[in-house]
């Protein structure tokens, strides 16, 4: 028994009404659901932070300005969603600043076959998954190396203060944890908190943060 043909939730820009109506049709017959069909660049993005399509298929020619613009708003505001970017005009080409920008998987010229649609949209859905999925693991280890960093640095405060092995000190940390119910990094954190200079240390860095982001 085959399985079922996943279907894709979809948001359609496109300037055309013509155009857009034929392209809502045949994503439908295609299995496709269509979440919303727009005219506008500006409605694009809005529209996907709304409904958070797994495809936004846009136009690169908008009455609003370019579709390249838009995609890149989208991609900066509704995280995993896949961008494919269409065009009539098949001299387009699209920059390597323009594929960094709006994330865009891929781009279809107008008409594109139904064949041809209907694969892109679904190995761009795909591919922005993956992404998504690899972006939040690196966060997730980069967070778990930041957390082992401030639990060693706890254990060398501890075993400074009370003389004892580092073993031990893990402990400490390991018990307090477990009595007061919240993760060992706090713990942690609140004793590197708790030595001498260290709000002022904390003052410090966001003063230099700040200074590094002002104009």
């Amino acid at each position: 028994m085959t399985e079922p043909v996943s279907r894709i939730r979809v948001l359609v820009a496109e300037d055309d009404d013509n155009a857009r109506s034929l392209l809502v049709d045949l994503l439908s017959e295609l299995g496709h659901t269509i979440v919303a069909e727009v005219s506008t660049g500006r409605e694009a993005i809005e529209r996907a932070k709304d409904v958070v399509p797994d495809v936004v298929l846009l136009d690169v020619h908008m009455p609003d300005g370019s579709g390249i613009e838009a995609a890149e708003k989208i991609t900066q505001t509704v995280p995993g969603v896949a961008v494919v970017l269409f065009s009539g005009d098949h001299t387009l080409t699209l920059s390597d600043r323009d594929v960094t920008a709006t994330a865009a998987i891929a781009f279809l010229p107008k008409p594109a076959p139904p064949r041809a649609l209907d694969s892109t949209i679904r190995l761009a859905a795909t591919r922005a998954k993956e992404l998504l999925s690899a972006r939040q693991d690196a966060e997730s280890a980069r967070t778990a190396l930041e957390n082992r960093k401030t639990i060693e640095r706890a254990k060398g405060i501890l075993m400074r203060r009370t003389g004892s092995s580092e073993q031990e000190a893990y402990r400490i940390l390991q018990r307090t944890s477990q009595d007061r119910s919240v993760p060992m990094v706090e713990i942690a954190r609140a004793v590197l908190a708790s030595e001498p200079g260290a709000q002022e240390s904390a003052k410090e860095k966001e003063k230099e943060k700040e200074r590094a982001s002002g104009p």
